[in-house]
C-alpha cells in the first residue's frame, strides 16, 4: 500500500502537474521542447512518432534549401500536446478560452442560423451544414485540419489563448476514463459525465459485431466541471444518438434549441482507439488501406471493439451534441478527437512523406463515407465560407509550411 506521504507527492502527477522538459530516448536532439507527464509511459504510437522526428527533420531541411517551407521551421514551429502533459493552469487556460468563445457573439448569417448564439456556435453551424463533404475521402483529413486550425486561431487571436490546440491520447485513459485528467470533473478537466439517462441505449454500429457501442451509464446532463453550466443552441437533427432531447423547432436543426450539454463517458468506445489499434494503421503503406482500416472498413472480426479508430474517438463520451455526426463540434471533446485524427494522419505521412503527403483515398466498394469521384484533387479547394479563406486541398495537407505557412506546427 502507498504511504500517505507517497500519495502526497504523486498527486500533482496525477491531477496533471506538468513534468520537465525531458530529452527523447534516442540519440536524435530535438529542436523542439520534449513535455511528458511521468504518469504516462511511452506507448508504441508515441515511441513511433519520437523515431519519427529525425525524418521529419531531414523532411525539413529538404524543404528549406529548395525554398519551399514558408518561412517554416522546427525550431519556429507551435508545438500541439497532449491534455495530460499540460500543466493544471494550461488546461484552466484552455476551458477559459473556451467558454470566451462561447460568450462572443457570432458572425454566421442569423437568418439561416438563428440559433447559433455565439463565435463558438459559428463552428459548429458550419459542420452541421457542410459535413457530408467534409466527410468524402478528399476533405475528411485535410479540411478537417483546417477546420481545426480555424478554432485555434479563433481562440488564440479572439480570446487570447496562449497555448495550442491539445489533442488526446486515447490509450492513455481507456482503463478508468471516468477519473482521467480528461474526464474526472475537476476544474483542470473537459468536465464529467453525463447523469444517468435510462433511455439512452448507446450508438447503433450496424454490420458490425457487436452491433452496438452500449450506454457507459451516462447520457444525461453534465454536471460537473467547466461545462457543466454550458448551453447547447444549435442540434439536434435526425442523426441524434441521444434519448429524450429537446426537439429543435426547425427541422434542419439550425433553431435556437437550448440545453445542457449530455455526455456518456464509455469505455468500450475508447477500446476501439487503443494504442495498438492506431499503431496497426501505421503498417498500411497506401492511403487506401489506412484510410479504410482508421474507419474501421471492413468491420473487424473476431473484436469486441470493432468500431474503428475514428468512430471509437467519436464517442469517448459524445451524446448531444457530441453524438449527432452534424453537431458534433457542439462538444469541446470534438477538437481533441480531431487533433487526434491529424497526428495519426502526420505519422503515417512522415514514414514516407515523397510517396504520402499528398496522398488521397479513392472510391472503392469498401469505403463508408461519401466519396467524390473523378475530380483532380489538384483543383479541389476548401472553402470554410464565414469561417475562413479558402484553400486549395493540398494546401491543408502539409502541417510544415502550408497553407502559404499559416500552417506551421508539430505534435509531442
Amino acid at each position: 500500500m502507498m504511504a500517505i506521504g507517497s500519495a502526497l507527492l504523486w498527486l500533482p502527477l496525477l491531477t496533471g502537474a506538468r513534468a520537465a522538459a525531458v530529452p527523447p530516448s534516442n540519440e536524435y536532439v530535438s529542436k523542439i521542447e520534449i513535455v511528458r507527464n511521468p504518469v504516462y509511459p511511452l506507448d508504441v504510437v508515441d515511441k513511433l512518432e519520437e523515431a519519427t522526428m529525425p525524418k521529419v527533420d531531414a523532411y525539413m531541411a529538404k524543404k528549406i534549401s529548395s525554398g519551399k517551407n514558408n518561412k517554416c521551421t522546427l525550431e519556429t514551429a507551435a508545438v500541439r500536446r497532449e491534455w495530460s502533459d499540460l500543466s493544471n493552469e494550461q488546461r484552466q487556460e484552455y476551458n477559459a478560452a473556451i467558454k470566451c468563445l462561447t460568450k462572443l457573439p457570432p458572425r454566421s448569417d442569423k437568418n439561416r442560423f438563428p440559433g447559433a448564439q455565439s463565435r463558438y456556435d459559428d463552428f459548429v453551424a458550419f459542420h452541421m451544414t457542410h459535413a457530408m463533404e467534409l466527410h468524402d475521402n478528399y476533405h475528411l483529413f485535410g479540411a478537417h485540419k483546417y477546420y481545426v486550425w480555424l478554432f485555434e486561431e479563433a481562440l488564440r487571436k479572439e480570446c487570447g489563448y496562449t497555448g495550442y490546440q491539445p489533442y488526446m491520447n486515447y490509450d492513455r485513459y481507456k482503463e478508468d476514463p471516468w477519473n482521467s485528467p480528461l474526464l474526472n470533473g475537476n476544474a483542470s478537466s473537459l468536465g464529467g459525465n453525463g447523469k444517468p439517462e435510462p433511455a439512452y441505449k448507446g450508438v447503433s454500429q450496424p454490420g458490425r459485431t457487436p452491433n452496438i457501442i452500449k450506454s457507459g451509464g451516462g447520457g444525461g446532463c453534465v454536471t460537473e466541471g467547466p461545462y457543466s453550466d454550458m448551453i447547447v443552441s444549435l442540434g439536434p437533427t435526425s442523426m441524434t444518438t441521444g434519448a429524450n432531447i429537446p426537439k429543435n423547432p426547425r427541422a434542419d436543426g439550425t433553431g435556437s434549441n437550448p440545453r445542457c450539454l449530455r455526455r456518456d463517458i464509455n469505455r468500450d468506445a475508447i477500446m476501439g482507439a487503443t494504442a495498438d489499434r492506431v499503431f496497426k494503421l501505421f503498417k498500411n503503406d497506401n492511403m487506401d488501406s489506412f484510410y479504410n482500416e482508421l474507419l474501421g472498413t471492413p468491420p473487424p472480426k473476431n473484436d469486441p471493439y470493432p468500431w474503428g479508430v475514428n468512430t471509437s474517438g467519436h464517442y469517448v463520451a459524445a451524446v448531444d451534441p457530441g453524438g449527432d455526426p452534424f453537431t458534433s463540434p457542439g462538444d469541446p471533446l470534438f477538437y481533441f478527437h480531431h487533433t487526434a485524427l491529424d497526428r495519426i494522419w502526420w505519422i503515417w505521412q512522415m514514414q514516407d512523406p515523397t510517396n504520402r503527403l499528398y496522398a488521397i483515398p479513392f472510391v472503392n466498394a469498401n469505403m463508408t463515407m461519401p466519396m467524390k469521384r473523378a475530380v483532380d484533387p489538384h483543383n479541389v479547394t476548401v472553402d470554410m465560407e464565414w469561417l475562413g479563406p479558402k484553400v486549395k486541398l493540398f494546401e491543408t495537407h502539409d502541417q510544415l509550411g502550408g497553407n502559404g505557412g499559416a500552417f506551421c506546427y508539430v505534435y509531442v
